[in-house]
C-alpha cells in the first residue's frame, strides 16, 4: 500500500513538475519582448525615404504588404506616381531616421517593373514573386527552403 501511495505521489510530483514548465514557456513566448527588441509601428514605415546604393533616392514607402501569417512581405515604394514591388528583406531600416535603403544600382532599379494604384499585381502568383526577388538578387522564402532541401541531399 505504502509503494502506492508513493507511485501516486511521484506521479503528481512529475505532472506538477511538467506542467510548470509548459506554463513557464507559454509566459516566456507571450511575456516581455526579447532583449533588444522595439515595437515598430507602421508609420514608422511608411512615408520612410528610399535610397539605392550610393545614397540615390528613389522615393517613399507608399505601402506594406503582409502575408496570411500577419508577416510583412513587400513594402511598395512610390515614385513619380509609379509603384515598385521591394521584397522586405531587400530594405534595410535605419527606423531612427525614417529611410530604407537597397542594396541594388540605379540601373538594376529601373529594371523593375512598375505599376499604378489603378492596377496593383497578384503578389502571391509564383512567376511574380520569382520575378521580383530576381530583380534584388533574392529568392523568395518558400523556394528557398526547397533550394536548402537540395543541396542537403547527398
Amino acid at each position: 500500500m505504502l509503494r502506492k501511495v508513493l507511485r501516486t505521489a511521484s506521479a503528481i510530483a512529475l505532472l506538477t513538475a511538467t506542467a510548470s514548465l509548459a506554463l513557464a514557456q507559454v509566459q516566456v513566448q507571450t511575456g516581455q519582448p526579447a532583449a533588444g527588441a522595439h515595437a515598430m509601428r507602421a508609420k514608422t514605415i511608411l512615408g520612410a525615404t528610399v535610397n539605392l546604393q550610393g545614397g540615390t533616392g528613389v522615393g517613399t514607402v507608399h505601402d506594406i504588404v503582409f502575408n496570411d501569417d500577419g508577416v510583412i512581405e513587400y513594402l511598395v515604394v512610390s515614385e513619380n506616381g509609379k509603384l515598385v514591388t521591394v521584397p522586405w528583406e531587400a530594405a534595410k531600416f535605419n527606423y531612427a531616421q525614417r529611410t530604407a535603403v537597397i542594396n541594388i544600382t540605379p540601373e538594376q532599379f529601373r529594371q523593375i517593373p512598375t505599376y499604378t494604384v489603378d492596377h496593383y499585381p497578384d503578389f502571391y502568383t509564383p512567376a511574380y514573386r520569382t520575378q521580383v526577388y530576381r530583380h534584388y538578387g533574392l529568392t523568395p522564402g518558400r523556394e528557398r527552403r526547397l533550394e536548402r532541401r537540395e543541396e542537403r541531399r547527398p
